[in-house]
């Protein structure tokens, strides 16, 4: 049975709550928020995959060796097409584009296609939003990074997203 996954940064409650504190400090936005369980930062969206297909998007994740990071959450944005509101990352960090390239790479040999567009790394923080200026986060939030998790999604299950497993980042003295 095919199950709908990708792979994300996922917060731990500290940032979970600064994440949550960002978005209570924003004007009126009449969107829909996501679950806070949810509150996460995508890196590779694989749609819904069979379970062979799974498999061998595990062992392309087995095979990633990154160094941990910090990631400074420092900017509110919206994305109008989508109706987005989210928060993110003004710079990325080498660590973490040496993560995505080697997750990409892995997945390639799956037959996952990645996604064309420049990687932002953001949090949605609500859908259907009304349009809002953007702005810093004030204070910036320094999200450190020392995993990357394969997550499914579960339309109408609050919160929609669970963790099925986690990889460490540990660093690796040939960077």
């Amino acid at each position: 049975m095919a199950e709908r996954l990708f792979f994300a940064l996922w917060p731990g409650e500290e940032q979970r709550s600064r994440l949550l504190g960002a978005l209570s400090a924003l004007p009126k936005h009449h969107g829909r928020e996501p679950d806070p369980e949810d509150l996460h930062i995508t890196l590779a969206f694989l749609g819904d995959v069979d379970p062979e297909r799974r498999a061998c998007a595990e062992r392309a994740a087995d095979a990633v060796r990154g160094d941990p990071f910090a990631l400074l959450i420092d900017r509110v944005g919206y994305w109008p097409r989508p109706r987005i509101l989210w928060c993110g990352a003004s710079d990325r960090p080498e660590p973490l584009l040496r993560l995505l390239g080697d997750l990409n790479r892995g997945l390639r040999a799956c037959g996952f296609v990645p996604d064309r567009r420049p990687f932002v790394p953001h949090v949605t923080l609500a859908r259907k939003a009304r349009p809002i200026d953007p702005r810093p986060v004030d204070p910036p939030l320094i999200w450190a990074v020392d995993a990357f998790a394969l997550v499914v999604s579960r339309p109408g299950e609050r919160p929609s997203y669970q963790v099925l497993r986690r990889w460490p980042l540990s660093y690796d003295a040939s960077h």
